[in-house]
């Protein structure tokens, strides 16, 4: 246990609980070296027989990797101080993607970005109804990273690169939608849920028990209002990001695509088919640490975090302001584009 994460083992039950509310659980390097060595330490361990991740705080489960660290570094020369920031959350994504016990991710609130990088890779996913998902890299000058275009390459591509290419928070039922979570629940049903969890560890066969708990707790959500909207729009040609932003008449969330940043729209764009060609988790992380050593390192990671979340003005300068000038070859070579 330390001060912003919780290892804890409850009987058969082991529950990792992050623990930074007063930065809705952001990711910070200490953090992702405890979970990496908690699931290590657990894999081998026949008195664990399951693992519950949630964050502690009313505001959120988390709300992504703790970004603000990573451009001062850039910005302090030290960008192999960002580059082994990444590695080591994408290394401990690819051991949740592909861990041997059962995961489960109990969230609630904001699970953005590094948070959906927990909580999206879990085998068994439960999330309250009122939380908000979100990947906002395009808004910061960066890409949909920690594996979720795998994740993401189940649901439509239009669908997947709206919400990628935005970045606006989305409900629970476009979440379910896009294949993000399994089970909404009442948020009065948290604790109930938990304990549910809980006697799931010492059941005969866990997965099914679990099954059993997401059928039966499972609440309504509504409208998926934000799939629903880039359905509207599904005949768009989704590769051409240029006709994309363009178009006129956009769903007022699908307008947003013209505030982000024109490097980050062509990013995720390749990224995104890249992931549904490579198929596979171990690929599309390592494409993830080839584009995030590009990109930290370009001028529009620092202002766009300068711009959202130090100065918070939300006025970025992008550079290049335009989708014709970015380099395209630069991400398609990085991304394993011909």
């Amino acid at each position: 246990m330390t001060g912003q994460l919780d290892v804890i083992r409850e009987g058969n039950l082991g529950i990792i609980a992050l623990n930074r509310p007063e930065a809705i659980n952001a990711l910070n390097l200490e953090m992702i070296d405890g979970i990496t060595r908690a699931l290590e330490q657990w894999a081998d361990d026949d008195e664990i027989r399951l693992v519950l991740f949630e964050g502690r705080g009313p505001r959120g489960f988390c709300s992504g990797g703790d970004v603000r660290a990573v451009r001062l570094a850039v910005l302090d020369g030290k960008a192999e101080e960002a580059d082994a920031f990444f590695a080591a959350e994408y290394r401990m994504n690819g051991i949740i993607a592909r861990y041997p016990k059962p995961l489960v991710a109990l969230t609630h609130g904001i699970v953005m970005g590094g948070g959906i990088g927990i909580a999206g890779h879990c085998a068994f996913r439960f999330t309250t109804s009122e939380a908000r998902f979100a990947m906002p890299e395009a808004a910061i000058g960066f890409t949909c990273d920690v594996g979720v275009n795998f994740i993401l390459s189940k649901a439509p591509v239009h669908r997947a690169l709206a919400f990628a290419m935005t970045g606006v928070p989305v409900s629970a039922a476009d979440a379910l939608a896009l294949g993000l979570t399994d089970c909404a629940i009442d948020p009065a049903r948290r604790d109930a849920v938990r304990a549910g969890i809980a006697a799931a560890a010492g059941a005969t066969r866990i997965e099914a028990a679990l099954g059993a708990l997401m059928q039966a707790e499972m609440a309504p959500v509504g409208e998926a209002v934000f799939c629903a909207a880039a359905d509207r729009h599904a005949g768009l040609d989704w590769s051409d990001t240029v006709a994309v932003v363009g178009t006129a008449g956009l769903e007022p969330q699908l307008a947003q695509l013209a505030l982000r940043s024109p490097t980050s729209l062509v990013a995720i764009l390749e990224s995104h088919h890249a992931a549904r060609r490579l198929a596979e988790i171990g690929a599309v992380l390592a494409a993830d640490l080839r584009l995030a050593r590009l990109l930290s390192r370009l001028p529009d990671f620092a202002e766009g975090v300068r711009a959202v979340l130090v100065d918070k003005d939300q006025k970025p300068a992008w550079r290049p302001n335009s989708l014709a000038g970015v380099d395209r070859s630069s991400i398609r070579a990085v991304v394993g584009v011909a």
